[in-house]
């Protein structure tokens, strides 16, 4: 299980399409949510993303410190549905915990997690620092990951 890591200009036609497509497919259509995802974050973003049989079947974006929020963050995390329950978010995550440690000397990791996801992060070593809030009328906190120097 190799994950992809590629800045948005080096992502091809093919890769861009079928990120937008799974982001669709979950964020939309699957969690039944209208919201504004194609935004400018992408444009500076590092997109993660591993393929099998050549499709899509998890994805995150990632962003540096300063380009969102002060802080390094990660975002879009999809594993799709068919493929859940096979390691590929937890593998994910981690990979990208460690892309934003070594290459953006990342000490502090937020994301904005769904609540029923509370548990699967806190087991990444995240911690809630928010109260509930909604965001696109989905419960959600606030969680960090304070880095571990190696």
């Amino acid at each position: 299980m190799k994950f992809t890591f590629k800045h948005f200009n080096d992502l091809s036609t093919e890769e861009l399409y079928a990120i937008l497509q799974i982001r669709a497919e979950v964020f939309v259509v699957e969690q039944n949510c209208v919201y504004n995802d194609i935004d400018d974050f992408d444009k500076d973003a590092v997109h993660q993303f591993i393929k099998k049989y050549g499709k899509i079947v998890a994805y995150s974006r990632l962003l540096k410190a300063g380009s969102r929020f002060p802080d390094c963050s990660i975002g879009r995390v999809i594993v799709k549905k068919s493929e859940r329950g096979k390691g590929f978010g937890k593998r994910m995550m981690e990979e990208a915990k460690d892309f934003m440690m070594e290459e953006w000397n990342a000490t502090i990791i937020k994301i904005s997690a769904q609540k029923y996801l509370q548990k699967f992060y806190e087991e990444l070593e995240f911690e809630v620092i928010t109260k509930e809030y909604l965001e696109d009328g989905i419960p959600h906190f606030g969680m960090m990951y304070k880095t571990i120097k190696r």
